[in-house]
């Protein structure tokens, strides 16, 4: 009723919403169709068999809106009591780029999942233009995860990402080598980006690649290369050395591992 059109009353709003439900979901039986069509180019048409797994996907699509909606709630919850620049959970809703790249990743990550990997990737790659924050949707992101400011956040197909998770602007979880098979051909679905724990905050710049885990609670400092595990509870931070003329502190090239 807030965020709805203007002219919507109380007593129209179960309505208003079975019909936005029915009109989206119609749409997009029609491009799943048009995706299995495409897949099945070269093989023997078969429609009734076409329009049965379409019509099966959205319905299973359709089933997992609540769990979807509960998903994105908490994201919701975890960038308003995450930011203290939030005024309320409607400005976080309306003008965050975080929530707005994760709406579409929940409904990306589900068609992905139903077997709709070219429709899955048209919803990111939309948010991906708006945003300039590129989540793959094969990922998968448990509840309560905030994106804050976002610019230039890429986050890889496998990576696997836990509960209460919090990044910053930047952040890479990619893959640090691709893998060939005996003819030369890049493999397709090798399990190659991190695994993030619960509760674990990475700041901006921070690049972590490979299938490393990042364990549970672990914070992970500004402009990090990282590619190996990091224990539960553990920080890293860049490490510093001593500059010889100015006695000015600058970067070293390695990390260090700091007590929790």
């Amino acid at each position: 009723m807030r965020l709805g059109p203007p002219d919507l009353r109380q007593e129209s709003e179960n309505f208003y919403v079975g019909h936005a439900l029915d009109f989206a979901l119609q749409g997009l039986l029609v491009q799943a169709r048009l995706e299995l069509q495409y897949k099945a180019r070269h093989l023997p048409r078969d429609e009734h068999a076409l329009e049965t797994r379409a019509s099966d996907a959205i319905r299973a699509f359709a089933s997992t809106l609540p769990r979807i909606r509960s998903l994105l709630d908490s994201d919701i919850l975890a960038a308003y009591h995450g930011d203290p620049a939030a005024g309320s959970v409607d400005e976080v809703l309306l003008c965050y780029p975080g929530i707005l790249v994760m709406i579409h990743h929940r409904v990306a990550h589900e068609l992905y999942r139903l077997g709709l990997p070219l429709l899955a990737r048209i919803v990111a790659e939309l948010a991906h233009g708006e945003t300039g924050i590129d989540i793959h949707p094969g990922a998968r992101i448990g509840s309560g995860f905030f994106i804050d400011h976002g610019t230039g956040v890429v986050i890889g197909e496998t990576a696997i990402i836990g509960n209460h998770v919090r990044i910053y602007q930047a952040v890479t979880l990619g893959s640090k080598r691709f893998p060939r098979d005996a003819e030369g051909h890049l493999e397709k679905g090798v399990a190659r980006h991190p695994i993030v724990e619960d509760d674990v905050v990475i700041y901006a710049g921070a690049t972590i690649l490979g299938r490393v885990t990042l364990g549970r609670g672990a914070v992970i400092g500004g402009n990090v290369w990282l590619t190996h595990d990091v224990a539960p509870g553990a920080s890293i931070t860049q490490a510093l050395t001593q500059s010889g003329d100015a006695g000015a502190r600058t970067p070293a090239a390695q990390i260090e591992q700091l007590a929790p």
